[in-house]
């Protein structure tokens, strides 16, 4: 007799560290390239909202079996 499929019931922490990871790694890229053309804080911000937006994408093709 084989175990039940179970799935972890730590998946909203995982898809939450996983946005989040997203939005940090994004933001950081941003800012570490405005920092080379003198726009650090604007490319920051760009950077975390683009990393929000891949962080979804990230995200639902993990967890698109819920």
């Amino acid at each position: 007799m084989s175990p039940p499929d179970r799935k972890p019931s730590n998946r909203g922490a995982e898809a939450g560290m996983l946005l989040l990871t997203a939005m940090v790694v994004f933001a950081g890229a941003g800012f570490g390239l405005g920092a080379l053309i003198g726009a650090p804080v604007a490319l920051g911000v760009v950077g975390l909202f683009a990393g929000a937006v891949a962080g979804f994408f990230v995200v639902y093709a993990r967890f698109k079996d819920l």
